[in-house]
């Protein structure tokens, strides 16, 4: 009777194991699809305000906002700003 059980118990830690393998599947994957629609709202914002600064002519206030709120220098280059200094 005590192998009955022990084998028992090995099994349920075995099936635990796997939903739990499972469910942490299942969150990368919603984590995934909810990062990738963050990714693609933000192309479409930074879309459509840059097609309001062309067509607004405005471009140079984007790129004085975007002066103040970029910290690297990849970024900076972007926009044909200027590499901060190092602080």
């Amino acid at each position: 009777m005590a192998k009955m059980t022990k084998y028992r118990l090995e099994r349920l830690k075995e099936q635990r194991e796997k939903l739990n393998a499972r469910i942490q599947a299942v969150e990368a994957r919603e984590k995934s699809k909810e990062r990738k629609i963050d990714v693609r709202k933000k192309i479409l914002i930074g879309a459509y305000y840059l097609d309001q600064a062309e067509k607004n002519n405005s471009m140079a206030e984007i790129v004085n906002l975007m002066d103040k709120f970029l910290k690297r220098d990849f970024d900076r280059d972007i926009f044909g700003l200027p590499a901060l200094p190092n602080a």
